[in-house]
């Protein structure tokens, strides 16, 4: 059985808006058969358009009355079914499905302006979710290699190491290249945009060797924070002019998701509500814009360390912060399942006199995360916020043991968790980096037991067990 498709178009669309409004018909009706009324010119033909229903009502009738000739009478054939598409002021909502019984058809009103989420969800809905399942698989977590250039400077001069690019392709070429252990606790690589071009010494691409191994490329994608004009010293993240080239780019050269980093301080008067819902709405745009592309989105609302409040404050505040940007996500329609969470741990202040243990830093993180987050989202993915190395393994197992039902894979993404011991070993020399690789491969396969829940602290006093808290903490 048939069902044929007229499309009433009240203004002249272009062929790939064109495409779009076909590809939702056929998902959305698998057995459709869908007439292209196009003209040579590749646009909608004249005949099709108008501001009259009569005109869809004779074409449905005329395509009724041939299903009836065909059967031999009267035709037990669905009805046409009318896509009628009408401006973004006709409705507010999503979709508005009624049976029209001068058509005998259904009609679906939905704005015109909401046809890119229809794509989305028709095409890359697939594609994403299995993209975020992936870097997010039991007992794998991410690899955050996207420091800049200005912040590799702050990581190499404490180890005599010249902050050049031969220098960070090294560096970076040593993690890289750990062997076959580290497949098992690595999910995903976030670079930054010039390590996504640079090769190892054997001229393979470091994008093409990580998704060689099974692991899934990223990409920074935002352009720092600014001052947030109005507030007490609050910034917010540029970069979504040119994003969506950028995104469409980064896919084309091998990258399947990407991070975009806010930041926001705790103190007696921040955050403000102006900075909770300013960064919560540019998060919000920029995980749109990946998804159009075909890329799953990190959110990265980040609250920083900095400070002496306590426990419950990072709790009240870090839930007050989610809260509007799960709001933020779903009024821009992005595609939960389709997306990672980077939050913070529930963590006190680095300046606070009070001591919490893992177990009150995990209960304390769950509960924020179950009021706030829902459970669609594929996976929250920790960043350590200047814990020592042995603390973000030690409070991401307790979070995982943490006796709270808990929807989402919970794991890790460590920057300076995963590299502090490396870097120590490394040094620059070439004669240190199999013992960098080795302090990276032990760390990483730490990371990985702990996100299983299965991790036991060794108490290191060691490097990792020092604290790698920075001040204002910037990429």
């Amino acid at each position: 059985m048939q069902m044929k498709l007229c499309i009433e178009i009240y203004r002249r669309m272009e062929v790939d808006a064109f495409h779009i409004l076909q590809l939702v018909c056929s998902q959305s009706f698998p057995r459709l058969f869908f007439e292209a009324p196009f003209d040579e010119g590749g646009f909608i033909n004249r005949s099709y358009v108008g501001n009259k229903p009569s005109r869809v009502a004779h074409l449905l009738r005329n395509r009724q009355r041939t299903n009836d000739r065909e059967h031999g009478g009267a035709s037990d054939a669905s009805p046409a079914h009318l896509i009628h598409i009408k401006g973004v002021d006709e409705s507010r909502r999503f979709c508005q499905c009624h049976v029209s019984p001068l058509l005998g058809a259904i009609v679906l009103d939905f704005p015109f302006s909401k046809l890119c989420l229809w794509q989305l969800i028709c095409s890359n809905k697939k594609e994403l979710q299995e993209i975020a399942q992936k870097i997010v698989a039991p007992g794998k977590g991410i690899l955050a290699a996207d420091e800049s250039t200005g912040s590799m400077a702050k990581r190499f001069t404490p180890i005599g190491v010249e902050n050049t690019e031969e220098n960070r392709r090294r560096y970076r070429q040593l993690l890289f290249t750990a062997d076959q252990r580290i497949d098992s606790c690595i999910g995903g690589v976030i670079f930054f945009h010039e390590t996504l071009y640079q090769k190892t010494d054997d001229g393979v691409p470091f994008s093409k060797l990580i998704k060689d191994r099974g692991i899934v490329v990223g990409i920074k994608v935002d352009k720092g924070v600014v001052p947030l004009a109005g507030t007490n010293g609050e910034t917010t993240t540029q970069g979504l002019d040119g994003l969506s080239e950028r995104c469409a780019q980064y896919k084309k050269d091998g990258a399947d998701f990407a991070k975009w980093r806010c930041v926001l301080k705790i103190s007696s008067t921040t955050p403000s509500e102006l900075a909770i819902f300013e960064n919560a709405n540019v998060l919000a745009r920029y995980a749109s814009i990946c998804q159009q592309n075909g890329i799953v989105p990190i959110v990265e609302p980040e609250i920083l360390p900095d400070g002496d409040h306590d426990l419950q404050r990072c709790q009240y505040v870090t839930e007050k912060v989610l809260a509007a940007v799960y709001k933020a996500l779903s009024d821009h329609h992005v595609y939960l399942e389709g997306t990672l969470l980077k939050p913070n741990m529930v963590t006190a202040g680095h300046s606070c006199t009070i001591k919490y243990g893992s177990e009150e830093i995990a209960m304390a993180t769950v509960t924020a995360l179950r009021r706030t987050v829902p459970p669609a989202v594929t996976g929250v993915t920790f960043l350590s916020g200047g814990q020592s190395e042995e603390e973000a393994s030690m409070n991401l197992n307790s979070i995982n043991n943490c006796p709270l039902a808990k929807p989402w894979a919970l794991t890790f993404s460590y920057g300076r968790a995963l590299q502090a011991s490396a870097l120590n070993a490394w040094k620059g020399q070439l004669s240190n980096e199999k013992a960098a690789t080795e302090e990276f491969i032990k760390r990483a396969e730490a990371n990985g037991k702990a996100a299983l829940g299965k991790f036991e602290c060794s108490g290191s006093g060691g490097a990792a067990g020092q604290s790698l808290y920075v001040e204002n903490h910037a990429y």
